[in-house]
């Protein structure tokens, strides 16, 4: 054996050691109570005492550049350090363009872009964007214009040399689905933030050591699989998220840290006791439920007794641990929650299953609670299908900018809009008809739908949107997907191929279909999803200082 074994030797009997000396406490008791843990149980050495993950929630970034396509409400103010910075950018990437020309059109606008770009990320993830026009300038409205290609980083880093970590564009979303919007010099770009790098989680030692460190990346690539830690200093060890926690990436993190550095069968098994104890009846189940999954499959055997527990708190935590562990078990807990209508923790179960299960059996659930009495059912399990691509879900892109999604596996009619994240209206119970007498009109009075009694087919007319003169009109089927590809489609090409379409944009297609299904246009539901709460936070941060 030679230095570096017995060195490494010497540190791994230590923690045995430590480990089974706490791990021979045993808990108190108060006499004709639930007996509860003591609360200071040491059960042995953790990752996680030796090494921090520094990983934010979300990172802000911010950066700078111009809005175009406005209808002359823009402006040519623009402050001298941002006008230099634009300038070199739009000579760097449209050096044929008259730059000058470009910043000081009212048909543009200078707007600062800020986001809160998910820490946990991968390269091209999409996320939300904040724009809004600098103050004091003459900018009057953002409504109808794009967001050209702009650089982020890191928030309070402008103008310093640093690495630009996301870019963002698209259409502006103004939000006036409950009347005309407060302030139009603020709008946000749907996913329009796009992540430019893989980030790599690391843990970093409190006190650096390679030998504590490569002991650290043995034990994780024994528990995980190979290549997943890799000591690159004495300092830092890089992670690789395996492809089963892809969509749980704060869990393994959490995992990691929970997982113990030294085992024996008889401290494992002295663990694996105390803690599916604490699961069952302490109040922090959270602690003890990672730890178990930290352990691995050797907790199966325990954790299965808890699928019988009376706390259905208990019987999901269990179930969730179980079923990351590759256990069946867990699954058929998780589907019986999830289809019991007066469980507290339907959606939960199938966020979990949605996670964790193979793709046939949180395909088939999902199929099944599509036709739920509970909406809010409904949606997981759509929002389900949709991240695994089912053919349950007809969807089509509408002129590059939303898209339109039809389900017919659901009785219940109802029109959801998303207002963060990808745009996308989707249509419950497809196909949904209007009635034969209609009359909606936009609160400007540039778009109308209208069909009179007895009318075969439904008018949609639009006035031109910078020459209010020009009115064209189309016609449509009473078929409300066939009503929204004719308002929000490009128009007609020369090819004559598509669909002929009015270019109406999303934010105001949406809003004609809150007016429609309030006026009973349409028999069915509206239901708007929840708005970036970018501006919120971001405000916080900067008052708090976090």
């Amino acid at each position: 054996m030679n230095i570096w074994q017995r060195k490494t030797v010497r540190v791994i009997s230590i923690l045995l050691i430590g480990s089974f000396i706490a791990g021979c406490e045993e808990p108190s008791s108060t006499s004709g109570k639930t007996k509860e843990l003591a609360p200071k149980i040491d059960l042995g050495t953790t990752i996680g005492s030796l090494a921090e993950v520094f990983l934010f929630d979300t990172i802000p970034v911010e950066g700078y550049n111009l809005v175009g396509g406005l209808n002359g409400t823009g402006s040519a103010e623009c402050p001298p350090q941002i006008r230099t910075y634009l300038e070199k950018y739009i000579m760097r990437k449209l050096p044929t363009q008259d730059v000058e020309k470009v910043i000081s059109s009212r048909n543009t606008a200078v707007v600062v872009v800020q986001g809160l770009m998910p820490s946990a990320v991968s390269k091209n993830q999409y996320f939300d964007v904040r724009v809004a026009a600098l103050p004091g300038t003459q900018t009057r409205s953002l409504e109808g214009g794009w967001l050209y290609g702009a650089e982020l980083k890191v928030a309070g880093n402008f103008g310093i040399a640093t690495k630009v970590v996301a870019m963002a564009e698209g259409p502006v979303f103004i939000d006036t689905i409950n009347g005309s919007a407060t302030n139009k010099n603020v709008g946000y770009i749907l996913a329009g933030g796009r992540v430019l790098d893989e980030y790599k989680i690391s843990l970093a030692l409190r006190q650096p050591d390679y030998k504590i460190a490569s002991i650290i990346r043995n034990r994780l690539n024994e528990r995980f699989g190979d290549n997943v830690a890799r000591a690159v200093s004495p300092s830092q060890i890089e992670l690789r998220v395996p492809a089963k926690y892809r969509e749980q990436k704060r869990r393994f993190i959490s995992i990691v840290k929970a997982t113990y550095l030294a085992q024996t069968q008889a401290i494992t098994k002295k663990r694996i006791s105390t803690l599916v104890r604490k699961l069952a009846a302490s109040k922090d189940k959270e602690q003890s439920e990672i730890a178990l999954e930290a352990i691995g499959n050797k907790s199966l055997g325990k954790l299965a007794a808890l699928l019988n527990s009376s706390n259905e708190q208990v019987r999901l935590r269990a179930a969730r641990c179980m079923l990351n562990l590759g256990s069946d078990q867990g699954l058929k807990t998780l589907r019986k929650i999830a289809m019991d209508k007066g469980s507290a923790y339907r959606i939960e179960a199938l966020k979990i299953i949605a996670a964790a299960a193979n793709r046939n059996d949180a395909a088939a659930i999902s199929r099944r609670l599509l036709r739920d009495e509970d909406f809010d059912i409904r949606l997981a399990a759509y929002e389900t299908l949709r991240k695994l691509d089912d053919i349950a879900i007809a969807q089509k892109l509408i002129a590059g900018n939303f898209y339109l999604e039809q389900i017919a596996q659901t009785n219940r009619k109802a029109i959801f809009v998303s207002r963060s994240g990808q745009p996308r209206i989707v249509l419950f119970g497809a196909p949904i008809y209007c009635k034969d007498n209609i009359f909606v009109q936009s609160a400007d009075g540039n778009i109308t739908i209208n069909a009179p009694a007895g009318q075969k087919y439904v008018s949609i007319i639009r006035k031109h949107p910078k020459r209010p003169n020009v009115t064209v009109q189309l016609r449509s089927s009473f078929e409300l997907g066939d009503i929204i590809q004719t308002l929000c489609e490009e128009p007609l090409k020369k090819t004559g191929r598509g669909h002929l379409g009015l270019n109406v944009s999303y934010a105001d297609m949406i809003t004609l279909l809150k007016q429609m299904s309030d006026k009973g246009a349409v028999q069915a539901e509206f239901r708007a999803g929840p708005l970036p709460k970018i501006g919120l936070i971001i405000k916080k941060r900067q008052t708090t200082g976090r």
